[in-house]
Parts: structure tokens; C-alpha cells; sequence
């Protein structure tokens, strides 16, 4: 992997944008202290996915912004495009941007697509290079590498035999790995848990059927309970039916009797008025006979009884 142009815009120093081409051979940056060769070589880490600020010499990722001076206005963006030429059998250019706004952090394109910060680190691992290749040597740099420690040390002979890749993506593996194998654990505790929950259903589905042929047993007897009920008041009702016509032809033919009994009695009364006025009517002509002088040769009063 060769790297042919970097272009800079609003990243530290490099407030308007500026390009540096790389050119075959050697390509050299010279410059008093302060011009910002430094930011160069810290552009192409940090566009090759560099995730730490103090490796940029700032205390959090927004300062490799433009902060701005006395005449100029600060910036709210970054921006960092590094074109690489690939040496690995696939033809043609790269195009690596990194874009970073204030409040919104870092975003990677290849080629214009959006990809992640994995990838890039994937692509540069591929070619025995990084954001931490020891081919990347800044202030300070050689001094660190001396007093590196074996692990650490380890890691850049490993990227200086362009291994570094493959670590990367086994490490990535390995993750994925241990990622399954805790959802594969998850799984069993989830199966385990539907499996009491299965069993708990099963009972409660028994329970509902016990209870279902309960029910129907409970609906059928109090249906036949109904009916034997209604069998009996509609018995009951024919029985009273029965007895209310007998009780209505013995109240029409006692009430003929109390009709006969109450002719009759008008008839005893009606003799026995008349009767009493011919009893009446004897007795006033007794009286008028006796009040012609007839008493004595009638010999006393004539008796009215009868």
C-alpha cells in the first residue's frame, strides 16, 4: 500500500485546505518549529482511525479541530482524506475520509461509502500498516520504542511482518465467538425458562379441561334439573287446571242450589205473609163479630193459630 495525496481541512493548523502529494521516492516537510509538520503526520493517524486524543496531543478528540485565533473564527469540522494506492493485487485507488463536527463525533467513508471505524482499521491492518504502525514515527516516538516493553514491542514486530490483520481480525473472530457463545448461553436459559413456563401451561391446560368437562357435567345437570322442575309445575299446573273446572262446576251448582234455596225462601216468606194477613183478616172480623153482641152464643174467642 502506497500513500499518493493527503488533503487537509479545518484539522489543527490547516484551517483553509491544503494537499500534500506524495510522490514516488522521498518526500520531505521542512519548516520552523511550530508550522505544523507534526499535524501532518498526526492527519494520517488519525485518518487511519487513531481513537485516542492524547496520541494527538489533545485532551479530547474535538481539539483536533480548528480552534480558531484572534483573526480567525474557529471551525466546526475536520476533515481528513488520505488516497491510497493498493499494493496487495487489487486494482486501482482508495479514497479513506475521516469527518469529524463538533457534538457530533467522527464519521469514515471509502470511496465516498460510509463504513465503519472497524473497517478502516481493517483495511490498514491488511497491509501491515496503522494508526500504530511503527512505521509511523513522531516526537517522542523513538524514545517510546525504546523503552517499550516486550509486549508492546511484540505487537510492532508483528505489524512490521504485516500480521498485524490477521490478529486483528482474529480478534474480531474471537469476539464473535465469545459474543455466540453467551447468546447460545442465553439460549439454553431462555429454553430451560419456556420449558418450566411449557410444563406450568400443561397443568394449567389439564386444569382447563378438568374444569371444561366440570362445567359441562354441572350445565347438563342443571339442565336436567330445569326441566324436571318444569315437568312438575307444568303437572302441577295441569292438576290445578283440573281442579279449578270441578271447583267451578261445584260453585255453579251450589250457586243453583243458593238460587233454589233463595226462590224457595221467597215463596215461604210470600205464604207466610199471606198467611198472616188472612190470620189478620180473621181476626178483625172476630172482633166485629163480638162487637155485635154475638160473644155469648159464639161462646168465647175463636183461636187464630194455625
Amino acid at each position: 500500500m502506497r500513500f499518493r495525496r493527503l488533503k487537509l481541512s479545518g484539522f489543527k493548523s490547516f484551517v483553509e485546505p491544503a494537499d500534500l502529494h506524495i510522490e514516488p521516492g522521498l518526500t520531505g516537510v521542512v519548516g520552523p518549529n511550530g508550522c505544523g509538520k507534526s499535524n501532518l503526520l498526526e492527519a494520517i493517524r488519525w485518518v487511519m482511525g487513531e481513537a485516542s486524543p492524547k496520541s494527538l496531543r489533545g485532551a479530547g478528540m474535538e481539539d483536533v479541530i480548528f480552534a480558531g485565533t484572534a483573526t480567525r473564527a474557529p471551525r466546526d469540522f475536520a476533515e481528513v482524506s488520505l488516497l491510497i494506492e493498493r499494493a496487495d493485487g487489487e486494482a486501482g485507488e482508495s479514497e479513506v475520509t475521516r469527518r469529524i463536527e463538533r457534538g457530533a463525533g467522527s464519521a469514515y467513508r471509502i470511496d465516498g461509502r460510509d463504513v465503519r471505524a472497524k473497517d478502516v482499521s481493517l483495511l490498514f491492518a491488511d497491509a501491515a500498516t496503522g494508526a500504530h504502525s511503527p512505521a509511523l514515527v513522531s516526537q517522542g516516538r523513538i524514545g517510546a520504542v525504546i523503552a517499550a516493553k516486550p509486549t508492546e514491542r511484540r505487537m510492532m514486530l508483528e505489524e512490521a511482518a504485516g500480521i498485524a490483520g490477521l490478529h486483528a481480525r482474529r480478534k474480531d473472530a474471537e469476539q464473535k465467538l465469545r459474543a455466540t457463545e453467551a447468546n447460545l448461553a442465553r439460549l439454553d436459559e431462555l429454553l430451560s425458562d419456556q420449558e418450566v413456563r411449557a410444563a406450568a401451561l400443561r397443568r394449567q391446560a389439564k386444569a382447563a379441561e378438568r374444569y371444561r368437562g366440570l362445567s359441562e357435567r354441572i350445565r347438563l345437570a342443571e339442565a336436567r334439573l330445569i326441566y324436571a322442575r318444569w315437568a312438575e309445575a307444568d303437572r302441577a299446573a295441569i292438576a290445578a287446571s283440573a281442579e279449578a273446572v270441578a271447583t267451578g262446576a261445584e260453585v255453579a251448582r251450589l250457586q243453583a242450589a243458593m238460587h233454589g234455596a233463595q226462590a224457595l225462601q221467597e215463596e215461604t216468606a210470600r205464604v207466610h205473609a199471606a198467611r198472616r194477613d188472612a190470620a189478620a183478616a180473621a181476626r178483625i172480623a172476630a172482633s166485629r163479630l163480638c162487637g155485635r153482641g154475638a160473644i155469648q152464643r159464639c161462646g168465647g174467642w175463636p183461636s187464630l193459630t194455625g
